[in-house]
């Protein structure tokens, strides 16, 4: 079943995880027949549900996590339940779409077809994708946060991780295949930010369990080094997507 990994820093999470841009979904709507209700699963604190309500009827978004299910970002026409991925309480036939965002991963793909199957009108669509390598634009703090994941976090990520490092082009996706473009994510970050975000990888957790301490003050004075306080800097996520016919 799909993990949980993010309930402890749910809230590191919804303040600092980027969002994802509006070209990738206007590319996604643009396969969608029918909007009438979407699911969002692994929905998180609601990053993409936010944008979905705003094209569908209905959104229903789903995760395992409670506390993530808590900060989540609230809409009239959006519902949010705690249930897995793969074993919900819908009935049969009822989505047009499903999207999962930065999660795929984390989801046993053989039972989630089988409910996505069930859950989905014939010819819905599924949409998945993941970003990774963050880009600061300045070599020397993109080096120093890569040296952090490689050499001080590497031994605390769950082994699913090494998917999102394949740029999901080794996940199980067994649909109709669409085409897909390239997106990423661009922010106007301050070192506080990028230190936020870093702070939300489920490995630091994973890391201050085992260890009794976070690691994140070896990468704060890294970056404290190489970033002045309230310089601005543009941050890319390049965006990895797959999307699919049911």
């Amino acid at each position: 079943m799909a993990k949980d990994l993010f309930s402890k820093q749910s809230d590191l999470y919804a303040r600092y995880r980027p969002g994802y841009p509006k070209e990738l979904y206007d590319h996604i709507l643009s396969f969608v027949k029918e909007k009438s209700i979407a699911w969002d699963c692994a929905t998180g604190n609601g990053q993409a549900a936010v944008v979905l309500a705003d094209h569908f009827k209905k959104v229903i978004a789903t995760d395992i996590s409670a506390a993530q299910i808590d900060r989540a970002i609230k809409k009239e026409n959006i519902e949010y339940s705690v249930c897995p991925a793969e074993s919900t309480p819908f009935a049969d036939n009822t989505f047009d779409l499903v999207t999962v965002a930065q999660a795929y991963h984390w989801i046993n793909w053989k039972e989630f077809k089988k409910e996505v199957t069930r859950v989905c009108k014939p010819g819905a669509i599924i949409a998945i994708w993941v970003y990774f390598r963050n880009m600061p634009g300045d070599k020397k703090i993109d080096d120093a946060i890569f040296n952090f994941y490689e050499n001080v976090t590497r031994p605390y990520w769950d082994e699913a991780r090494k998917y999102v490092e394949e740029l999901y082009e080794t996940v199980e996706f067994d649909y109709e295949l669409l085409s897909v473009k390239q997106f990423e994510t661009t922010l106007n970050w301050q070192r506080e930010e990028m230190i936020g975000y870093i702070s939300s990888w489920s490995a630091i957790q994973k890391y201050i369990k085992v260890n009794g301490r976070s690691p994140i003050p070896i990468i704060e004075e890294e970056i404290n080094k190489l970033w002045p306080e309230g310089e601005v800097k543009k941050v890319s996520f390049p965006i990895y997507f797959k999307l699919g016919k049911i």
